[in-house]
């Protein structure tokens, strides 16, 4: 994304800039995560969609960090609740610092990112972003009442997924909009891009948690089916294979059986469950194209377009 690559040096000085506090463990550990290296989809993507609806003013920069700030606060609570010891190939925050030190310095960061939304002076904008964290906690929630939950289906798993990833991207596409002062109708096609983009980011990361390759992706495989998740590739395995095989992955998920792991990719792979997640994926991508297409020609818009088929081919 070539395109974005100043901005988004620009992003990284406020970055850098609204991590600074009085407190040296706040620093360290933000720091210790963010430079851990992530993909900065969601600040990219409110960057893309400025730069397709016209939009030059310093804001953008601000509010790409706030994005950012409170993607890492989720990752930050997300490793403690889940207890991980890997992201992006290192080991994670609460690893490296400490439970009690994640959690409460992914609270500065929530709090940094509400000082940092005051500054745009727009309660539209605030009211976006503020509704966003708060879906996100609400999904995470969610997400917790049904660990272990084999009778999880797929509108059930798909509601958890569009509040807990997707809604990010949904804001973060929505405030460009919101910043270049776009029509209803424009607003609403970037939001749809972001929602369909996060939807199909995360289906495809929880078929890579049973394909992928743990030194590429930087975590160890089986990490959904430890945690008790039921994802769309166990209940696409479910819904396609014989009683014998749904008693395997029921009892994986209700135990969180990794000792099952291979038992399970086994089936995941024979009942065809992998191509029904990678289907839904491409659906997705599909409709996020077709949201991007209703924004005005130009490279960022193509970029958004790019970036929609590119998310199928994700090894990581």
């Amino acid at each position: 994304m070539s395109i974005i690559a100043q901005d988004m040096r620009e992003v990284d000085q406020v970055i850098a800039r609204r991590l600074d506090s009085g407190v040296p463990l706040i620093g360290q550990v933000s720091r210790y995560i963010i430079a851990a290296g992530g993909k900065r989809l969601r600040p990219a993507l409110l960057l893309l969609t400025c730069g397709a609806l016209g939009y030059r003013g310093d804001q953008r920069f601000n509010l790409a960090a706030v994005v950012e700030f409170i993607h890492t606060a989720t990752l930050l609570h997300d490793d403690v609740v889940d207890d991980s010891a890997l992201r992006r190939g290192n080991a994670t925050a609460n690893e490296m610092f400490g439970n009690p030190a994640s959690v409460l310095v992914g609270d500065f960061l929530y709090s940094r990112a509400f000082q940092m939304m005051v500054d745009a002076q727009d309660m539209r904008v605030m009211q976006v972003l503020a509704d966003a964290t708060n879906v996100i906690a609400e999904g995470e929630v969610l997400q917790l009442m049904n660990m272990h939950n084999a009778a999880l289906d797929e509108a059930g798993y798909l509601q958890v997924i569009r509040s807990k990833t997707a809604k990010l991207f949904e804001a973060s596409a929505r405030v460009g909009a919101i910043l270049a002062g776009s029509s209803a109708e424009m607003e609403k096609a970037c939001a749809d891009y972001g929602q369909a983009l996060g939807t199909a980011f995360q289906v495809i990361d929880d078929v890579l948690d049973y394909t992928g390759d743990a030194d590429v992706m930087g975590k160890s495989l089986g990490d959904d089916l430890r945690e008790g998740k039921t994802t769309l590739p166990l209940i696409a395995a479910m819904q396609r294979g014989t009683s014998s095989q749904r008693d395997v992955i029921k009892t994986a998920i209700e135990t969180g059986g990794v000792s099952m792991l291979d038992q399970v990719v086994d089936i995941v792979k024979t009942t065809g469950a992998l191509e029904v997640a990678r289907l839904a994926a491409t659906q997705e991508a599909h409709r996020a194209i077709a949201a991007a297409r209703q924004l005005p020609p130009g490279p960022h818009a193509d970029c958004l377009i790019q970036l929609s088929a590119q998310l199928l081919e994700r090894q990581y």
